[in-house]
């Protein structure tokens, strides 16, 4: 008989009690039965232990471990990998959700890939009510690209990503406070294909209290850059014009602005295809 391949959900919790039910509920729900989910919690100051503990009693294929204290979520991330068994892993935050069918969709698109690194879907933006408010329209990305900056946000969530692929590479950055998402993409991307599934399988809540939302664009815009310059220098490529495109001084305060105002949603435009054609 052959063993089914586990899948290990991983989840990185920092005082997310007001939603965790709900993403729990989505996980313990899967259609596909060989997963664990691993749980590091960074050190929570709110009821989320409670409620994790409540749904551990009852479903022990659910792991939690804990930050001695508040660590950040590049380090909360990496503990989660290396605290996984799962041959295939992919982090759900604890304030989103997944589709029942997801974990599904994932393993059958990975084993008809075994090229492939990792895999992504498309998802929906909901509200904070977990309701949906609108989808997101990704495409394919290019493969083997040495210039990869995932210029449009398409590697997003949901995206899950073989272990094997991963221990090829330096891992998660552990000091990173946002865009550890994107430093992992990046690094998963050099090391083998990545595989579209043209459907919704995330479901993405905005609210006031999101890393990458809200009264926290800013910031999350900020990490994002550092991360692209990190890459870009390993690589030799000077990303100075591309950066300034973004910005113009602002000289009654002498700092910077955004031009675009779009770039305090989420997404991620093509401001770099101007310097890739020079």
């Amino acid at each position: 008989m052959i063993t089914p391949t586990l899948f290990s959900i991983l989840v990185a919790n920092y005082n997310n009690g007001h939603y965790i039910a709900e993403c729990l509920d989505s996980l313990i729900k899967q259609d596909y039965e060989s997963i664990e989910i691993i749980i590091v919690d960074d050190a929570s100051t709110d009821n989320s232990i409670h409620i994790i503990k409540q749904y551990q009693n009852q479903h022990p294929n659910i792991f939690l471990f804990h930050n001695s204290e508040n660590k950040g979520v590049g380090y909360t991330k990496k503990r989660c990998i290396d605290e996984a068994k799962g041959e295939i892993l992919g982090f759900v935050d604890p304030d989103d959700a997944i589709a029942l069918n997801a974990i599904t969709k994932m393993i059958e698109m990975h084993k008809k890939n075994p090229q492939a690194s990792l895999v992504y879907s498309n998802l929906y933006y909901c509200d904070e009510k977990l309701h949906i408010t609108g989808k997101k329209y990704i495409k394919q990305v290019p493969q083997g690209q040495y210039d990869f900056f995932n210029d449009d946000g398409d590697i997003s969530a949901f995206t899950s990503f073989k272990k094997s692929s991963y221990l090829k590479t330096i891992g998660i950055n552990p000091y990173l406070k946002n865009a550890e998402d994107q430093d992992l993409y990046f690094k998963l991307y050099d090391v083998g294909e990545a595989i579209l599934i043209d459907e919704r399988l995330y479901y993405y809540r905005i609210h006031i209290g999101g890393l990458s939302t809200l009264a926290n664009v800013d910031r999350s815009y900020f990490w994002r850059w550092k991360v692209i310059l990190k890459r870009a220098e390993e690589k030799g490529i000077n990303m100075e014009q591309a950066f300034l495109d973004t910005f113009i001084r602002k000289t009654s305060v002498n700092r910077y602005i955004k031009i675009d105002q779009t770039l305090r949603s989420f997404f991620f435009p093509s401001l770099i295809k101007k310097f890739k054609k020079q």
